[in-house]
């Protein structure tokens, strides 16, 4: 019978993270705090900061950038969007690919686990369906349905 050891994940330190993106391209940039950055690379932007234990973690989700502000990506269920809050625009796969290749890059420098639905495309902080209306709201503010009276 054949026995695997469970693979040891290896985190690197903040420093050595910040050397890593630093090395691969992308460009790091201090914020107020000593301990928080702004990385970005091929238009797309996300926020690291030192943890209590010396590593990296990511504080603010990756964002492509649109009109030089860092947009949200909302998932409608039929089509993906970049909002910021001026402007909304439709995302396009070279968005997409370009987005999910950054956020791919930024877990590796940090050492995190690359999850099979992340590696599959990428991944919204929101997910919106239009068949699903006033769903987010509470109880009290939804609309009474027709199935409710």
């Amino acid at each position: 019978m054949v026995h695997f050891a469970p693979l040891k994940t290896v985190t690197p330190s903040f420093t050595s993270a910040l050397r890593w993106l630093t090395d691969h391209g992308f460009e790091v940039v201090a914020l107020a705090s000593d301990s928080a950055y702004k990385v970005s690379k091929n238009c797309c932007v996300a926020e690291i900061e030192a943890t209590k234990d010396g590593h990296a973690r990511i504080s603010a989700f990756p964002a492509c950038l649109v009109a030089g502000e860092p947009a949200v990506l909302l998932d409608r269920g039929y089509q993906k969007f970049f909002k910021t809050k001026d402007i909304e625009i439709a995302a396009t796969a070279e968005h997409l690919e370009r987005l999910h290749r950054f956020s791919e890059e930024l877990k590796e420098a940090l050492g995190y686990t690359s999850l099979y639905n992340e590696g599959l495309g990428t991944v919204s902080a929101s997910y919106r369906y239009d068949r699903v209306a006033d769903r987010d709201l509470s109880e009290a503010e939804r609309p009474v349905r027709p199935w409710q009276k």
